[in-house]
């Protein structure tokens, strides 16, 4: 019978289903849980998604009694009632979910002095009355005047609200002052608030911030929206060239998940968005241009150039950001086309900027980049490591989800592993896939080219088919074996491979030998979960003493936070930028050479 391939995002699922199966068959096949309160049958409508590619069959009368007009037309549609009439990739909205993803929030956070970008000020000017026909902002100048501050001047969309808020507060207020300018007006017993954000190609991650205090009110984490227009930046940028208004689309999908963050974030401190009064956002420079706006055809073919390289400083309502009237986005430097501001604010975060020792840090993701710092000197590359070690492209591959597979380990001749939050297993993620590779080297079922042996246990097939079943049906949460096959092992390769050989190059520039390293620093979403003897194993990472590695969780999330409260270390960052050496590995000499040494395990 005829099948269809279904790609379940962000999940980084898939599943093979018969024609005439719908979409709802193949999530669960494929172990995603879908909200389906009705038991399918299209009546509670808790199974939305959206079709991303591919061709479904015509909506039913179900789907339009629940659906509105603009949905349908934006490709949304009831999981239980439609049905693939082709390959198809679908992007599930949250809400549609039953199943948290991990995401990556913690990071190792240092005590920094506060050096406000927005200071409060308490003012209580004098009630007009017929003898005193002062415009409000003329009294409030005045009383500024009063406490030194002169020439205060206010943002107009500030102006909207002020009238209505100094009478509704009895002529008593806290002005958010930026500079001279009011870009904030709260109560007298409200804080002055602000958002940090990360925006990875795959998650984002967002911080609530007491500007006055320096203090992380609470944080959460989301999918990127994009992931249905693109596991990576290439083939994001690839759609906005290929769609009119694709840019756009992708920018308001960015922007709409991070206005229901910031409403979340609200919500559980019990705060309201009017007091958050700045933002700082960080990302790599494809997610900054998409922030921001920005042309990205060009950061698609070389020489892979920036619009903007320089700190960017707007209004957040410019971009449909549900913030103070008067707040402000801070966009940190850019690099290059691929090391954007989230590397910077890595590099700020871990203080490699200010060291006396020889130290490599990574922030590994879809896009890996690397910096190496010596005596000063700042050299980084860009490793177009995939989204492998997300679970994409892996046969039985997922994101870091209740159930996936995330640790293997080798003990006593049998391969044991463990799932997130002991789920019965139905995927692996991108650190269950490293500790596959590592465990089958020590099995001795994988050579150093990455073959699965034919004879040993647990291996079917032969040659480029060859699959390892490290979980049989019966023992998994949907019923089908769980397998590491050939092509998996060669796109861990490709990812690894790429990595180290980012790492080889910028030693070698340095005249260095990994020996020579004080210390290696692993950040991102999936190094806080990598073993970093698997790493070492598969040859990812030098083999020097693990004493020497530290894994620093999301460094990026870090660094923003940092600079949302301190203009002393916004002005580190725009160095760091400066003084970052930027090497591009597509045309360097020896690239290729040591990047083909780096494929083999």
């Amino acid at each position: 019978m005829k099948t269809y391939r279904v790609d379940l995002e962000p999940i980084g699922r898939r599943a093979e289903v018969e024609a005439g199966k719908t979409l709802l068959d193949a999530a669960r096949l494929a172990g995603v849980e879908l909200v389906a309160l009705c038991g399918g049958i299209g009546v509670c409508g808790g199974c939305r998604v959206r079709l991303a590619k591919g061709t479904l069959s015509q909506p039913t009368q179900n789907e339009v009694d629940s659906l509105d007009e603009e949905d349908l037309a934006n490709g949304y549609r009831l999981a239980c009632q439609a049905v693939p009439q082709s390959d198809v990739k679908i992007d599930i909205p949250p809400e549609s979910l039953t199943m948290a993803q991990r995401l990556q929030v913690e990071g190792k956070d240092i005590e920094i002095q506060l050096d406000e970008i927005v200071k409060p000020i308490n003012l209580q000017p004098p009630i007009p009355d017929l003898d005193d026909l002062r415009a409000d902002t003329t009294r409030l100048k005045t009383v500024a005047a009063g406490k030194g501050i002169d020439s205060l001047e206010f943002e107009i969309p500030v102006l909207g609200e002020l009238s209505n808020q100094l009478r509704a507060q009895d002529w008593k207020v806290r002005l958010a002052l930026r500079g001279n300018r009011v870009v904030g007006a709260v109560t007298l017993e409200e804080p002055l608030l602000g958002l940090a954000v990360d925006i990875g190609t795959t998650k984002v991650a967002g911080y609530l911030i007491d500007l006055g205090t320096g203090e992380t009110l609470a944080k959460t984490g989301v999918m990127n929206p994009q992931i249905g227009y693109g596991e990576d930046v290439v083939s994001r940028i690839s759609y906005c060239n290929e769609h009119t208004g694709g840019r756009k689309l992708l920018q308001q999908k960015l922007v709409d998940v991070l206005n229901r963050m910031v409403e979340d974030l609200c919500t559980r401190t019990g705060a309201r968005r009017e007091q958050v009064v700045e933002a700082v956002l960080v990302g790599n420079t494809v997610m900054h241009h998409l922030l921001a706006g920005l042309p990205v055809r060009q950061l698609g073919s070389s020489p892979y150039v920036p619009a903007v390289a320089e700190a960017m400083d707007f209004l957040a309502r410019e971009v449909g950001l549900h913030l103070s009237p008067g707040a402000h986005i801070y966009l940190p430097p850019n690099i290059a086309g691929f090391v954007g501001a989230d590397h910077v604010s890595m590099v700020l975060a871990s203080e490699i900027w200010n060291t006396d020792q020889t130290v490599i840090a990574l922030d590994i993701g879809t896009n890996t980049e690397i910096t190496l710092a010596r005596s000063g000197k700042i050299l980084c590359c860009s490793c177009a490591s995939g989204p492998a070690f997300e679970g994409a492209h892996i046969k039985d591959g997922m994101r870091a989800a209740p159930g996936a597979i995330e640790k293997i380990q080798f003990i006593g001749g049998e391969f044991q592993y463990q799932t997130i939050v002991q789920r019965p297993p139905v995927g692996i993620c991108g650190s269950g896939i490293l500790d596959a590779a590592a465990t089958l080297l020590d099995a001795g079922v994988l050579d150093s080219i990455g073959r699965l042996r034919k004879d040993a246990p647990s291996v079917r097939g032969e040659g480029g088919k060859a699959e390892f079943v490290l979980v049989p049906a019966e023992d998994t949460g949907h019923g089908r074996d769980i397998v590491v096959t050939r092509k998996d092992i060669n796109e861990i390769q490709l990812a690894k491979g790429a990595i180290r050989a980012g790492i080889e190059i910028l030693l070698d520039e340095a005249g260095l030998t990994a020996e020579d390293l004080d210390r290696i620093i692993v950040a991102g979403a999936f190094g806080t979960y990598l073993d970093v003897r698997s790493a070492i194993r598969i040859g990812m990472l030098p083999d020097i003493s693990l004493d020497r590695f530290s894994q620093i969780g999301n460094a990026a999330g870090m660094g923003a936070k940092q600079m949302l409260v301190s203009a002393a270390r916004r002005r580190e960052a725009s160095r760091i930028a400066q003084r970052e050496q930027y090497i591009e590995l597509s045309t360097h000499q020896r690239f290729s050479k040591i990047y083909m040494k780096c494929l083999s395990f």
